[in-house]
């Protein structure tokens, strides 16, 4: 493939509003931004208009490639919006190199992924998001004004730092819905006991000694007092944060005959912790806190919201792996 070198990445301007409309005019049959599209998005602060323009021999640089990338509100997902390089620079890299840009640009605004759609029948552009580490994972159908229908395509822009401070744990996929926070613990376990071995019988054993008995779902979770004497018993030193006296749960759970037998699990949980020794600290976990943990080589399993994620409201135990100024790492 040739390659030119010559290109100026560059942010756009409204000076560019001309070239970029006739940029569009040959790339594309249908859906093309208007003028006044590109207006709106270079003056918004939640969209990265950049353009690659090439030298010419004693005349002005010309344009011949942009992208639009979209930098959504509340999310650490970015989207390309669109993509679009001149027929007579195809196949010289201008496209990987705006691709490149535009994801260096939305991992330093905080962006985790990046998410584009791309036509089923493009696949000159699939095979470019593809060798650039994309991968589809899924479809919109009668997707574009031509009826075609679109591959959706995502890709990790932000990677862990490599002097970042992390756990080392093997990787264990739960069985079941509901033992989350088994799973999570054998993780945090062989992590720290190289010896102790993660399978499904450990799984279940855990989640018997931890269960809640009733949850949302009408299956038992795992409560923290009851992850900490499982993980005790086994040798592994537990210290349990909380940020509620209350009895967990309870606001999951509507019939008053299971509230009284969780509200007795809850009691009975705290009474063995008290006779185990283990240390109940009703106070939050900071991030500085969490930090510190992994320092010293501690293993952090938390159980968090996953609702912002995959729009589930039942809770979901998680093992802390590391820590930066933007993410929290986990399995």
């Amino acid at each position: 493939m040739a390659e030119t070198n010559n290109l100026n990445i560059r942010e756009a301007t409204s000076a560019d509003f001309d070239e970029l409309l006739a940029i569009e005019q040959q790339c594309f049959a249908s859906d093309r931004l208007s003028r006044r599209s590109f207006k709106h998005h270079l003056q918004s602060e939640h969209s990265v208009l950049i353009v690659a323009d090439r030298p010419q021999a004693n005349k002005p640089s010309m344009l011949v490639g942009y992208a639009l990338c979209l930098l959504h509100k509340g999310t650490r997902l970015a989207r390309l919006y669109s993509l679009a390089v001149l027929p007579t620079m195809q196949g010289m890299s201008v496209g990987k190199r705006l691709l490149e840009e535009s994801e260096q640009i939305a991992a330093a605004n905080g962006r985790l992924f990046m998410r584009l759609e791309v036509a089923e029948s493009n696949q000159s552009a699939i095979n470019l998001y593809k060798r650039q580490g994309y991968r589809v994972f899924g479809e919109y159908h009668d997707y574009y004004d031509d009826h075609q229908d679109a591959l959706r395509m995502q890709k990790t822009v932000r990677h862990a730092p490599a002097d970042l401070q992390t756990l080392r744990a093997n990787w264990y996929q739960q069985t079941t819905d509901f033992t989350c926070g088994p799973a999570s613990l054998m993780m945090a376990m062989s992590a720290l006991e190289p010896t102790i071995s993660c399978d499904q019988s450990l799984e279940i054993d855990l989640w018997r000694e931890s269960t809640t008995v009733f949850m949302t779902s009408g299956v038992g979770g795992t409560h923290p007092f009851g992850l900490a004497l499982a993980a005790q018993r086994r040798g592994i030193e537990a210290e349990v944060y909380i940020n509620t006296r209350q009895t967990l749960f309870l606001e999951g759970v509507r019939t008053p005959t299971k509230k009284e037998i969780m509200a007795l699990v809850h009691k009975q949980f705290f009474n063995e912790c008290a006779q185990e020794g283990i240390s109940i600290n009703y106070q939050d976990a900071t991030q500085n806190r969490l930090a510190q943990w992994l320092k010293e080589g501690c293993a952090v399993i938390m159980l968090i919201s996953t609702y912002r994620l995959d729009g589930k409201k039942a809770p979901h135990w998680v093992l802390v792996t590391g820590i930066d100024s933007e993410c929290l790492y986990v399995h």
